[in-house]
């Protein structure tokens, strides 16, 4: 299948405040966010045009760029308004919202206090992975040799690109071996997250997911937890050690892009996507849609 390169396509992207026609969005080869990683941004969906959470992602977008010390030239209501337009002039429908912030090109060094701070936000169609009944299949995961770091040596909860680095090379070293994702673990050996998406595991019909000190608590796994206390469900955040991963019974990812996905493999451990992972999809899909 023949893939449309990402800087090739057609459409509309809201670039420092203005609509530029998709291909003229573009930034120069001495960017400092592109040298250092001193960008951020968000992962959205939009379902029949509508963004999910839309409000919460661009307060957090301007929270992520607190803690990467430099401060978004847009208000919260200014890029609500600008990602709701790029959603309509591409389409409406259901899309893929990415808004991204990064220092540009004025200083050329780790200091770069008085680097202009750009702003772009782009979307495109983009359905479901997978639909309900092949997602209750179960996905397989790997499990990473890369770690989530220390909050003291990262700043773990920013969505900020240069986290995602030992993501994209988990990925590809899971894909390369038939895996669809792979599991990290954080820096003490703990499960930690996916290399885009939260975790749940459940063992009693109780459901169990790692507290979110050093990886970013999602918009998405907030959604599903209240989903799950609305239908009764015991939500506990604990330490979870893979030692213990035999002993649960379901186990699912989410995240904007994943939604709610369930899992069957992670390495050598075996799981049953089940009555709680069904619930949950149908909770979610009714959600984001309402």
């Amino acid at each position: 299948m023949s893939i449309i390169p990402f800087d090739q396509r057609e459409g509309s992207i809201w670039f420092n405040g203005e609509i530029v026609p998709w291909k003229d969005a573009k930034v120069h080869v001495l960017t400092h966010g592109l040298h250092y990683g001193s960008s951020i941004f968000e992962g959205e969906r939009a379902y029949a045009g509508k963004i999910f959470k839309s409000r919460e992602h661009s307060i957090r977008l301007h929270n992520s760029a607190k803690i990467m010390d430099f401060e978004l030239p847009y208000s919260v209501d200014q890029l609500e308004a600008a990602k709701a337009r790029v959603v309509e002039l591409n389409g409406g429908g259901d899309q893929y919202v990415r808004p991204v912030a990064w220092r540009g090109s004025e200083m050329m060094a780790v200091s770069a206090q008085h680097n202009k701070i750009h702003v772009a936000i782009a979307t495109w169609a983009w359905p479901s992975m997978f639909d309900p009944e092949t997602k209750m299949k179960g996905i397989r995961l790997d499990i990473a040799d890369y770690r989530r770091p220390d909050p003291q040596c990262a700043p773990v909860h920013a969505k900020a690109a240069g986290l995602y680095m030992i993501c994209t090379i988990s990925k590809h070293k899971a894909e390369k071996k038939g895996y669809a994702d792979a599991m990290m673990l954080d820096w003490q050996g703990r499960v930690a997250e996916c290399t885009g998406a939260n975790i749940f595991f459940t063992r009693d019909g109780a459901i169990h997911t790692p507290i979110a000190d050093c990886f970013l608590s999602g918009i998405t796994r907030a959604t599903v937890m209240e989903l799950a206390r609305q239908q009764g469900m015991e939500i506990i955040e604990r330490r979870i050690m893979p030692d213990e991963l035999p002993e649960f019974n379901e186990c699912f990812i989410v995240g904007s892009a994943a939604e709610v996905t369930p899992v069957a493999e992670i390495g050598p451990y075996k799981f049953k996507p089940g009555n709680i992972s069904r619930a949950l999809m149908d909770a979610y899909s009714i959600a984001v849609r309402a």
